[in-house]
């Protein structure tokens, strides 16, 4: 089973998704930490990141996206990834730095670089019962999944948990105003460039649940996940029951027509 889980940037994804993961049993990937990956080691090479990309910049990067694979690391008895992996090495601290949110958006924006990443993702779904979150899980990467969350919530309440999450990092209780105020004008502008890239664009599914969080706390959201996914998944199992009985039935009554027409020869 795939569970899409999207939404703009601070929707609470990447939060909401683990969560799910733990309740269900199933595994997490967090795509947003793969195209971090790529623009981290972008950076690192000292590459042009600004907007629109340089040729230069976007045959690197693509290189980096096709030569580089990303994995996931798990502590013993954890079911969730604690450690992010790109060619081996680990950058699980070094993409959630200010300098990668702003270098992710050019990045995750070439075609290329989606194609290969995605291919990843398909992978590593087809493999496990899997919680995936991002911004084109439903409408590109798995468009068959059973279940599809759109997460959003208003830009102002996204600023002010991101600063929050921000502010409790650093052993603070609150986040002040201007920090809000300076995360907010980027979540607008990540909002503006995610929804309007040609490739893959920020988008719900049309077959999507939106569910707006604004005045959710993350338990709730969670809680109604897990049961829409309990739901779906139950509803999957008897028509595969149905469908199973159907084919029994089917097998039956060809086996007994080919044995009436064996006794009337």
């Amino acid at each position: 089973m795939i569970i899409a889980i999207d939404g703009p940037a601070g929707s609470g994804k990447s939060t909401v998704a683990k969560l799910v993961a733990g309740e269900l049993g199933f595994a997490y990937l967090d795509t947003g930490a793969m195209y971090r990956s790529v623009a981290w080691r972008a950076l690192e090479e000292g590459l042009n990141l600004t907007d629109p990309l340089c040729v230069a910049s976007v045959n690197r990067i693509r290189q980096i996206a096709q030569a580089e694979p990303i994995s996931f690391g798990y502590t013993q008895g954890e079911p969730l990834p604690s450690k992010v992996f790109i060619n081996g090495r680990d950058v699980t601290t070094q993409i959630r730095t200010p300098e990668c949110d702003k270098a992710v958006s050019p990045v995750s924006a070439d075609p290329e670089v989606r194609q290969a990443l995605t291919q990843q993702q398909q992978d590593f779904g087809r493999e496990h019962d899997t919680v995936m979150e991002g911004r084109d899980i439903g409408t590109v990467v798995f468009p068959e999944a059973e279940l599809k969350v759109f997460l959003i919530a208003t830009a102002k309440e996204r600023a002010r948990r991101r600063a929050l999450q921000n502010a409790q990092k650093e052993g603070r209780q609150q986040a002040d105003d201007d920090e809000i105020e300076l995360i907010l004008a980027d979540i607008l502008r990540r909002d503006a460039y995610d929804s309007s890239r040609e490739a893959a664009p920020l988008a719900a599914a049309s077959d999507s649940w939106e569910l707006d969080t604004t005045d959710m706390t993350i338990e709730q959201v969670v809680a109604a996940i897990v049961a829409a996914a309990q739901e779906r998944n139950g509803a999957v199992a008897q028509e595969r029951s149905g469908a199973q009985a159907q084919e029994r039935n089917g097998a039956v009554a060809q086996e007994r027509n080919g044995a009436v027409a064996q006794e009337r020869k």
